[in-house]
């Protein structure tokens, strides 16, 4: 269900963008930056699959190698991000139509980008340092913390 009224917030959200500008957009919109920022969240996806399938096998330094990198990326994709609003606030402001959808859509999934980031530190945490695997909160087969995060995660870099 949750999966299902965030499809319906995004998809409200990006149906609002095209029904109000169509397929318009400015010349200035820097779309080599998202298409960068874009691969950074899906290379993250990747190494967050990875994360879970070690802890699904119980292979726990590869965990926390994955872990950690998706969490990198995640934060790449952050700063990618400041710095494609930096760049769209001089050339179309909030006050603006297309400034107003695009920082409403932008800022609608970095919100959700940041919180799956805060998920994977959560769940990084539990293993590494509260000695998580010890104490049997995920293993070969407990791992649905993981799972579950890394499936937030996989909802992210697809909306």
């Amino acid at each position: 269900m949750f999966f299902l009224s965030e499809t319906f917030l995004f998809g409200a959200v990006i149906s609002t963008r095209y029904y109000i500008l169509g397929v318009q957009r400015p010349e200035e919109l820097n779309q080599a930056l998202g298409l960068l920022i874009t691969a950074v969240l899906l290379i993250s996806s990747l190494t967050a699959y990875m994360s879970k399938s070690a802890a699904e096998n119980g292979n726990q330094k590869s965990f926390v190698r994955n872990m950690v990198l998706t969490i990198a990326l995640g934060l790449l994709y952050m700063f990618g991000v400041g710095y494609e609003w930096y760049e769209a606030y001089q050339q179309f402001p909030p006050h603006t139509i297309f400034g107003t959808m695009f920082f409403t859509t932008t800022g609608l999934h970095a919100t959700h980008v940041f919180s799956g980031i805060i998920l994977m530190i959560i769940v990084y945490f539990i293993i590494v340092y509260f000695k998580g695997r010890k104490a049997g909160a995920f293993g070969s087969s407990n791992y649905w913390g993981v799972e579950g995060a890394v499936k937030y995660w996989h909802f992210v870099d697809v909306a």
